[in-house]
């Protein structure tokens, strides 16, 4: 039986290459892969998903109002396929999340979801917290604070520096706009 798999983490430990890793060892055993990305996350072009180590792959995207059960069907009708991999899918919808859970009780295919688990105030994201949720299993991946602990926030920051405690839920960004921490140093910046 095909699970949905959540594998969440603050920035810059390795969701997408552990997303982009798991797709190649699928397709070097001739297995097919769906990789899906959200259509508004533009860093480095659309319809791709590339890791900070420098490999990526071409993937298909996904918009808030796209039904992934049906983009899924569509896409196993001529050869099948054996997983969905989602890349940065804290920006599913609430009725995402519960179509790839049909995908996997239905089509019996496996999903393979990557994504933050919480926002720059330390609030979940939609398809975080419904992955959290529904998810047969969850697996933490580990990013570390400069001070060398586990980083489980993200510290959003602006142009001069500051942490930013204010403002839309949703902006693209890299290191050049976020900074993962433990809790600790995420309270010391985001409350001081």
């Amino acid at each position: 039986m095909a699970k949905l798999y959540f594998y969440y983490s603050s920035m810059n430990a390795g969701k997408s290459t552990a997303l982009l890793q798991s797709s190649y060892n699928y397709r070097e055993r001739g297995m097919n892969t769906l990789v899906l990305a959200p259509e508004l996350d533009k860093r480095y072009g659309t319809g791709k998903v590339t890791s900070r180590i420098g490999i990526e792959s071409e993937a298909t995207t996904f918009r808030p109002e796209d039904d992934l059960l049906a983009v899924v069907e569509e896409h196993g009708k001529d050869d099948p396929l054996h997983c969905v991999l989602i890349d940065e899918a804290q920006f599913l919808t609430k009725e995402q999340v519960f179509q790839l859970g049909e995908v996997t009780d239905k089509l019996n295919i496996p999903v393979l979801a990557y994504g933050l688990r919480t926002d720059f105030q330390g609030e979940p994201f939609e398809g975080s917290k419904y992955l959290l949720a529904w998810s047969d299993n969850l697996k933490e991946l580990k990013a570390i604070c400069d001070c060398g602990s586990k980083a489980t926030m993200v510290v959003r920051f602006d142009e001069s520096g500051n942490a930013v405690t204010e403002g839309s839920q949703i902006e693209i960004g890299g290191n050049d706009r976020y900074v993962s921490m433990c809790r600790r140093h995420f309270k010391e910046k985001f409350f001081s």
